[in-house]
């Protein structure tokens, strides 16, 4: 019962604003010189729960992977953090880097909660809040291997399924954050603003990029995530790097202009990750359709590769990854380390289509909704037929990207289609 108090106000803390006006900080710089000795990172998830089963996936793919992302909340979201530092540890000697899931950050902070408070002590609920002692060690430990932190997951997504960034329904309810944050909500622009603030203003990515704050990271740290919606929003929040879903039935070729189009106006990293096809085993897709992905964004220019493993499916050791899959990847690892990348076709953002300021569709449909509030309005028809029009014109050449002022595409791209143009 003391551990589920103490997640919960623990988790409270994390979304909760300060009470003093936070500055917001965005630095980009820590990815790319993460980066800078490798152009392509590629590698796995681990969403199991113990350093043997971690250290089983290493040693299966450490052979054809340059990175590996610990991915389980069971780990990182400990009471301590030696199994986090055990993986960690066996993922870097044996060549590979590291990025690490956090779905909130523990941190000493002093805030009434209602009927609850927490004081900096944490001895009410039986732990330290280490997160924060553990990322400004995390860089000295493991240097350069260690890029960076995966901070929630599907910020984009949830906001149009669920209509509120955080996802789930029990901690908004609590907070009153799910009905606060939007209430009253104006229009498309006024909920771009609050949905990326809420984000951006979160204490756990505060507590990440804004070194202002007591208790909190000396140095700015690289932040990335996955998505499959409002990309272009998550960069803004303050992400560095955003890896586009290739799953269930959604377009590469959309997904991938979207995402790229997004982190190459804003000058940001993106890339990719293979995530489940189907909601019951196997969940991947098939070797071959996955190395076809692979190629994909490769060939379209991701800086991040990665397989979503998870969960774990009786009798596999490595958790939903098959042997057809890992020889998917080794042969892929092989192909892209005997030849360029131009080799392989290599395909660049040319053509933009460029969206209404903070049209928050969700654009895997025709009727998807807008920002998780409203349904498909009159323009979103005249948008998709465009959209698809356009993919189907230039294919991984098209970037989709969002007309605002703050940013210079015009030169970005050598031609540009507006959603009210005319479109033969």
């Amino acid at each position: 019962m003391k551990l589920m108090l103490f997640l919960l106000v623990a988790l409270l803390g994390s979304l909760m604003v300060s009470a003093v006006c936070l500055p917001i900080v965005f630095d980009d710089c820590g990815v790319k010189n993460a980066a800078s000795e490798e152009n392509f990172f590629f590698g796995v998830s681990f969403g199991g729960n113990t350093t043997s089963e971690a250290k089983l996936l290493i040693d299966r793919v450490k052979e054809y992977t340059n990175i590996f992302i610990i991915n389980s909340w069971g780990i990182s979201g400990g009471v301590n953090e030696t199994a986090l530092n055990e993986i960690c540890d066996y993922a870097v000697s044996n060549g590979l880097n590291l990025m690490v899931y956090f779905n909130f950050i523990y941190y000493n902070y002093t805030t009434q909660l209602g009927n609850y408070y927490n004081s900096t002590s944490w001895e009410l609920f039986g732990v330290t809040p280490w997160h924060m002692s553990w990322l400004n060690i995390a860089r000295e430990r493991w240097g350069n291997k260690f890029l960076g932190i995966y901070l929630y997951d599907e910020p984009g997504g949830k906001q149009i399924d669920e209509g509120y960034w955080y996802g789930g329904t029990g901690l908004s309810a609590h907070t009153g954050r799910r009905v606060t944050t939007f209430a009253n909500v104006s229009g498309y622009s006024d909920a771009a603003y609050r949905s990326v603030r809420s984000i951006s203003r979160s204490g756990s990515m505060q507590h990440l990029i804004n070194s202002s704050i007591p208790n909190s990271i000396n140095s700015p740290m690289p932040l990335f995530t996955s998505d499959y919606a409002l990309y272009w929003f998550d960069y803004l929040a303050g992400y560095d790097a955003i890896f586009a879903q290739f799953g269930w039935n959604y377009s590469r070729i959309q997904q991938i202009a979207l995402c790229r189009g997004a982190a190459k106006v804003q000058n940001k990293q993106w890339g990719a990750i293979i995530t489940w096809t189907y909601r019951s085993p196997p969940y991947l897709e098939s070797g071959t359709d996955m190395l076809k992905d692979m190629m994909t964004a490769y060939r379209a220019g991701a800086n991040y590769l990665i397989v979503f493993n998870y969960p774990k499916i009786k009798d596999n050791p490595y958790g939903i990854l098959t042997e057809e899959h890992f020889a998917a990847m080794e042969r892929f690892w092989n192909e892209i380390h005997s030849f360029p990348r131009s080799v392989f076709g290599e395909v660049e953002g040319q053509v933009a289509f460029v969206l209404p300021t903070d049209y928050g569709w969700g654009m895997r449909n025709a009727d998807d909704k807008i920002w998780g509030i409203w349904p498909p309005d009159n323009l979103s028809p005249l948008i998709w037929g465009k959209m698809t029009g356009l993919i189907e014109r230039y294919g991984l050449k098209l970037d989709i990207i969002y007309d605002n002022h703050r940013f210079n595409f015009k030169e970005k791209y050598s031609k540009i289609y507006y959603w009210n143009s005319t479109i033969n």
